[in-house]
């Protein structure tokens, strides 16, 4: 059987700039991305592909804020399942549309997912995941005082709302991706780390209010799964050491132990690099065989090991 991928591909990668933020050019972002995976799976790849929806989930909860004296406000696990449904259409289409302009007629398929978090998890009394747009430190901490949002500069790029990110515990829908990659159909899943729900006592479900990190459901799918590779796309080519200073040094590879120590060092900020590594090396101590973080148009050059960060057992 073919090698199984799994290719977490960062909702900050959906957007160019800010000049490039509408559904149209995230649409073609989507597509963009999806030419290089459509060469992934003419290696011959089984793939599963996952998203994050940090940036799409606070345009929607912004919309939501603009129109609540008109509407009702969305929640925030529904704006997740929202963007699971908009983003999954872009990928599902466009990944579709480049198979078969290569001959290849393999089905792709959307999964809207529910991952179990601990309603008791301390993430909620600590908001850290980033969702929505860049703001200045004057527009946030407007909107920290009028609107009480939690909001934290964000790797150097400017300050973001942040919201509580439980870690993922189980995914609802893993047999049905599983059943799905028998039928060899390439599966779009766990978008923006699935949908938080908690379990009740008597077995039930129900939403809650967070994002989990789209790194790490994607690492659980893909230890559950027994994933080969996993693939992070970022909007860097390569991990670096001190990130945005005088002396940034890109990273071509690294072990699990490496990796600790740079983590130790303080080098991978909480929020953005920080919870790709932790995926990492918790996907490869479960016996995943290797990690690739780069930028999604250098997915084939890094599969073929001439760029992106390698990061082994």
């Amino acid at each position: 059987m073919e090698r199984l991928a799994v290719i977490a591909i960062g909702g900050n990668s959906l957007i160019k700039n800010s000049r490039h933020m509408s559904v149209l050019d995230q649409y073609r972002a989507a597509g963009e991305t999806s030419h290089h995976i459509a060469e992934v799976v003419k290696q011959g790849y089984r793939i599963v592909i996952t998203h994050g929806n940090g940036p799409q989930v606070g345009f929607i909860l912004l919309r939501s804020e603009l129109a609540k004296d008109v509407l009702h406000q969305v929640p925030l696990e529904s704006c997740v399942a929202d963007t699971q449904g908009a983003i999954g259409y872009q990928i599902a289409q466009t990944l579709s549309n480049e198979l078969r302009l290569r001959g290849d007629s393999t089905p792709v398929g959307v999964v809207v997912t529910q991952v179990v978090v601990d309603g008791n998890d301390p993430a909620f009394r600590n908001p850290s995941k980033p969702i929505g747009p860049f703001y200045s430190r004057e527009d946030a901490e407007s909107h920290m005082q009028r609107d009480g949002w939690a909001m934290r500069e964000d790797a150097g790029r400017g300050w973001r709302r942040v919201v509580p990110s439980p870690r993922p515990l189980e995914i609802i829908e893993e047999p049905v991706i599983e059943a799905l990659l028998r039928e060899k159909v390439i599966v779009v899943a766990v978008g923006g780390g699935g949908i938080p729900v908690v379990r009740s006592p008597d077995g039930t479900l129900h939403g809650v209010a967070a994002v989990i990190d789209k790194d790490r459901a994607s690492c659980l799918l893909a230890r559950n799964l027994k994933a080969e590779l996993f693939v992070i796309t970022t909007a860097v080519d390569k991990v670096a050491l001190n990130f945005g200073a005088p002396d940034q040094k890109d990273i071509d590879r690294m072990t699990v132990a490496e990796a600790r120590e740079y983590m130790l060092q303080g080098h991978f900020a909480p929020g953005s690099m920080k919870p790709k590594i932790e995926a990492a090396i918790e996907f490869l101590e479960a016996g995943g065989s290797e990690v690739i973080i780069t930028q999604p148009h250098l997915l084939e050059s890094a599969l073929a090991g001439r760029t992106g960060t390698h990061i082994l057992p």
